[in-house]
């Protein structure tokens, strides 16, 4: 009875994982506007160096207490779970190693936030610069010498200049820096400069300024998505924490002599292996959702 009972909780805890998987997906994707696209994977080093230029990275105080923290909690609930010293600390060996990978979603997510702003300079001043000069190289030429843009995005926009003089086109230097951010203010914008180019389009200052409306719903409806991520993050893994006492909760109700000798049936013991493991999962597909998939168009 108390093995059906366990293998009900692990079942409950896969529904839940699923369901809570499809209000995850709905809550971002209702969020119009938020769209921080996915830029080509970068690695760990070139992140973690921006994330430190930016003074965003953890200090080694701030990475031990996250140490401790996960090893601490990973030591207590296998424990509780198993009741054997050996089982808790290979799990806790085993939670420790995801700490680099947790470093490095953190580092993507603040890597790929800072690529937004300067994205959002970059758009924005170029078309300001462009109602001046009436020139797409003069505009980003004005954007660059501005002081405003940092590398990789900064040295991306000089060898777009290089591309234009060079080939005495802008054809080529769109499709490098589009395809290099393929957020959609770049292609949209990139194509309205390129029809005003080519075809002389008319009212050319009434679209740039639709444009521009456009970039500023996109960047308020973005910093509104932040907050709102950071708040469900926050619950997500309270939620999280909450189903590995599911299990402890029928410790309590069947006394602790009974739950040491259901411990002596190896598959009551794989189910308690199971429900860890779910659970785990659980959590680390949350994290790399909020630091990972930070929306898309």
């Amino acid at each position: 009875m108390v093995f059906f009972l366990l293998l009900l909780i692990a079942l409950l805890i896969l529904f839940v994982r699923k369901y809570q998987g499809q209000d995850l997906s709905k809550f971002f994707s209702s969020q119009l506007g938020s769209v921080y696209d996915r830029v080509a994977p970068y690695s760990f080093k070139v992140v973690r160096e921006k994330t430190k230029q930016l003074g965003r990275e953890y200090t080694p105080r701030q990475y031990a207490i996250q140490v401790v923290t996960i090893a601490g909690g990973t030591a207590i609930v296998s424990y509780l779970y198993f009741y054997s010293i050996p089982t808790s600390i290979f799990y806790t060996i085993v939670s420790i190693c995801f700490v680099p990978y947790l470093a490095y979603l953190r580092c993507k997510r603040e890597y790929s936030e800072f690529l937004f702003e300067q994205i959002q300079v970059y758009t924005s001043n170029t078309i300001m610069e462009f109602a001046t000069t009436q020139s797409f190289v003069k505009a980003i030429e004005g954007v660059r010498d501005s002081g405003l843009l940092d590398d990789p995005v900064k040295t991306d926009v000089n060898h777009m200049i290089d591309l234009a003089y060079q080939n005495g086109s802008i054809d080529e230097s769109l499709v490098y820096f589009s395809n290099l951010y393929p957020y959609y203010i770049v292609k949209n914008m990139h194509q309205l400069f390129l029809q005003i180019t080519k075809e002389g389009a008319q009212n050319s200052m009434d679209s740039l300024e639709n444009m521009q409306l456009d970039i500023d719903m996109l960047v308020e409806s973005v910093y509104r998505d932040r907050i709102d991520r950071k708040t469900f993050h926050k619950q997500f893994l309270g939620f999280g924490v909450m189903l590995y006492l599911m299990v402890i909760t029928v410790q309590f109700l069947l006394g602790d002599e009974e739950y040491l000798l259901l411990l002596d049936n190896l598959l009551c013991k794989l189910v308690l292996h199971a429900v860890l493991i779910i659970n785990t999962a659980f959590l680390l597909k949350g994290e790399i959702y909020y630091n990972e998939n930070v929306g898309a168009e």
